[in-house]
């Protein structure tokens, strides 16, 4: 395949990349920052560093969109709000403009998003047709998947990645705390009943390679492991892995003190369970923590 790729630096993209070519796709990546983008994914691929510099995207068999700034380390600001939006809405809406303005357009177009989609739905177990609860982080992510389905048609279908929390010693949620725990700090956040939608990096890339070639899938997608876990189980299998003791509770209130209206991102809870995925027959390498934190930290 002959494949367009956006956000192919960061933690999925990285990962991703690599597999493609091994498996003899050709990439071609979108990048502000060629230089950069050269020195962590190599010369192996072609780069643009403009949407604008493209009429249209035929001539690829598929389009991956995997931009957008980092949800989780700013406070969410009316500005930094507005940055977590456009970084996202915008570039998903050339491309489908993109998309939707070639005559021989991609077969398909795998577009992120996250289970942020569905904001806090506490332990209701949620699938890909559970409504969402209106806050935040569902207007950013149900406005990323509208400007998305705007370029589906009969010639291209239209994947939506509803991702869960990546886990990979090299970026992500556990990257940060993986120190903490280390030094026997780690913690229970509030009240640990929380549920964490997770998913192996090596799932994710597996996943997306699945979605290309499987052409039943389209729409909405949870790319989550079919085990969700609370934060307190999270964390007492992290500690245990490490080997460390697990003995503090940061309460919500201090957590909100410092992190403002992103603590939702770790104090709401999303069950999320992957029903499109395995209806599809999509075998997960890992479905349980304990064998992911195991494979996770053996190196």
């Amino acid at each position: 395949m002959n494949i367009f790729i956006t956000g192919g630096t960061g933690l999925i993209g990285s990962k991703l990349i690599p597999d493609l070519l091994l498996e003899g796709h050709t990439v071609t990546a979108l990048s502000r920052d060629i230089k950069k983008a050269e020195a962590i994914l190599g010369s192996r691929i072609k780069y643009y560093d403009s949407l604008e510099k493209l009429t249209s995207l035929d001539g690829y068999d598929a389009v991956i969109n995997l931009a957008g700034e980092p949800i989780a380390t700013k406070q969410w600001t009316a500005i930094q709000k507005q940055r977590l939006c456009q970084s996202r809405w915008q570039v998903t809406k050339k491309l489908s403009q993109l998309i939707k303005a070639g005559e021989n357009p991609p077969q398909i177009f795998i577009s992120g998003s996250a289970i942020g989609y569905y904001g806090n739905k506490e332990d209701t177990i949620i699938t890909e047709d559970t409504e969402p609860h209106e806050e935040f982080t569902n207007k950013l992510c149900k406005s990323w998947e509208a400007f998305a389905r705007e370029a589906k048609s009969d010639k291209t279908r239209v994947c939506l990645l509803r991702t869960g929390i990546v886990l990979s010693t090299e970026g992500g949620m556990l990257a940060k705390i993986l120190p903490i725990f280390k030094l026997g700090a780690g913690s229970i956040l509030g009240s640990g009943n929380q549920y964490i939608s997770w998913v192996h990096i090596k799932d994710v890339v597996s996943i997306i390679k699945y979605i290309l070639v499987t052409p039943q899938i389209e729409g909405a997608i949870n790319m989550t492991a079919p085990t969700p876990v609370t934060n307190k189980e999270f964390s007492k299998r992290l500690a245990d892995t490490l080997h460390r003791p697990c003995l503090f509770k940061v309460p919500a209130a201090i957590i909100s003190l410092f992190m403002g209206e992103a603590s939702t991102l770790l104090l709401d809870g999303q069950r999320a369970i992957p029903k499109k995925l395995e209806e599809n027959e999509y075998q997960f390498k890992f479905r349980d923590i304990n064998s992911t934190l195991i494979d996770i930290l053996k190196n």
